[in-house]
């Protein structure tokens, strides 16, 4: 950063700067780390001197345990993308009112996890459902290993309830499949050519005043070739929304790419990658009982209400931790 030249090209100069600053903040709080752990020993042997130090002592034990568990977190996103955004998508699965309504649901239990780790969240996109729920809807996550993290929730989520919108109250399983790409800022990261595309424009529905209401603003590409299909309605202009759909179908082509190269590497190892839209990655049952289990990891939570308002960091690590272990295998 201090060499001659460094500021000539302001937008790289901006992120290795971005880059620098992240990696200090990591420096400088495994550094505090180091240094409080250090300090334990002596502040146990306070506390048996003086039992009225014993809560000092358990607070700072936890504290150590807390922020080594979040370093230790960190080491486990190695991917290309890991560390930047992530695109989340949520779909409606078959069955009708029932899986637009869990598709919502879904799209909030994603949402409130965002918030509750820190992240910006922007809503891009939503195709609402007929009577209830939605059908779609994409939404940006910004924030420190975001695609790492939201990688966890790739897949197909199902639901066990008693259906609210049956006359007989009678149980229902409905699925949701979640799809989460990184956020690719470089259009040199992948090729689209503009004849493999098709643009299409429409009006947008749901809130945003007047003007989005009143004006074919919103836009949908398709992209021939993978039949790839993005949308964006959160802007003002139509032109605005195009960027950023193109943006979005950049980063769905790259997780396209990232997908194929996993299935190289699993076919040379002689594994086979289950990629089927069917696979449901977790189950969570409200009725005849409540809790929510991760089929890839066995990690289960019986406070389904808490996961679906946004609890989901132990199913994110033991995901994210089963899946470091089967890269070092």
């Amino acid at each position: 950063m201090g060499g001659p030249g460094f500021w000539d090209d302001p937008e790289a100069a901006a992120k290795v700067g971005a880059e620098h600053t992240r990696l200090q903040r990591r420096l400088e709080s495994f550094g505090r780390l180091e240094a409080d752990a250090a300090d334990l020993g002596e502040i146990v042997e306070m506390a048996e001197a003086e039992p009225d130090l014993a809560g000092d002592a358990e607070a700072a034990i936890a504290s150590v345990e807390a922020r080594l568990s979040e370093l230790e977190e960190q080491r486990l996103f190695t991917g290309d993308y890991d560390g930047g955004d992530a695109l989340v998508t949520v779909n409606a699965g078959a069955g009708g009112t029932d899986a637009q309504d869990w598709a919502e649901m879904v799209l909030r239990m994603e949402m409130r996890w965002a918030e509750r780790r820190g992240f910006k969240v922007e809503l891009l996109e939503v195709s609402p459902g007929e009577e209830a729920g939605v059908k779609s809807a994409t939404f940006r996550a910004s924030g420190e290993n975001a695609y790492g993290l939201y990688s966890a929730e790739k897949g197909v989520h199902r639901l066990v309830r008693l259906s609210p919108f049956d006359s007989a109250n009678r149980r229902q399983t409905s699925f949701a499949g979640v799809e989460v790409a990184p956020v690719v800022e470089e259009a040199g990261d992948v090729d689209i050519e503009d004849d493999d595309l098709q643009v299409d424009t429409y009006r947008a529905s749901g809130a945003g005043g007047q003007h989005v209401n009143k004006t074919d603003s919103a836009v949908r590409i398709t992209h021939r070739p993978t039949g790839i299909v993005v949308q964006c309605q959160n802007e003002r202009s139509q032109s605005a929304n195009r960027a950023t759909a193109m943006a979005m179908l950049r980063s769905k082509l790259i997780e396209r790419q990232e997908a194929e190269r996993q299935a190289e590497i699993a076919a040379a190892r002689g594994e086979t990658l289950d990629v089927n839209f069917g696979s449901q990655i977790r189950s969570y049952v409200l009725h005849p009982y409540t809790m929510v289990k991760d089929h890839r990891t066995d990690f289960e939570v019986g406070n389904a209400n808490g996961v679906l308002d946004g609890d989901l960091d132990g199913f994110v690590r033991s995901w994210l931790e089963a899946n470091a272990r089967a890269g070092r295998n």
